[in-house]
């Protein structure tokens, strides 16, 4: 599968040439503060599978799992673009509001439930997780 993408101004653009290894909605307070309160729509890819035309700016932090983050998205336009883990270099999780339209990507599971509002609701057919789920196996050629 291919997937393209690009931020809302144009100045960062995005080409996947890689299978989905999981598609996520995260509800840690690191992704509800990117998003504006609700959770974010992931999908999880092998790094050497994602490039990306385009300056980047960055932020990191400590995560709950313990791991560092680094959030990465336009500088221009604030659009998020993709989130690493420490932890896991190996994959790159893509932002799903950044790849173009349509796509066949929606959430599996529910993850950091825990830490999602009360008003929050959580589709019964997907897995959930209170917290960091196990991470996804990546193929033997990564």
């Amino acid at each position: 599968m291919k997937y393209t993408g690009r931020c809302a101004c144009g100045q960062v653009r995005l080409s996947i040439s890689g299978e989905a290894l999981a598609v996520r909605q995260c509800w840690c307070r690191q992704c509800q503060y990117v998003t504006g309160g609700g959770a974010a729509h992931n999908a999880m890819f092998r790094t050497a599978d994602v490039a990306i035309d385009g300056a980047l700016g960055s932020r990191s932090y400590a995560a709950d799992s313990g791991n560092t983050v680094t959030q990465w998205f336009c500088p221009t336009c604030a659009t998020p673009v993709y989130v690493q883990s420490s932890a896991r270099p190996h994959f790159r999780t893509v932002r799903l509001g950044v790849l173009d339209q349509p796509h066949d990507l929606a959430p599996r599971m529910v993850i950091w439930t825990r830490m999602a509002p009360p008003w929050a609701r959580f589709d019964p057919a997907l897995e959930h997780y209170e917290a960091q789920p196990p991470a996804p196996q990546s193929p033997a050629t990564s």
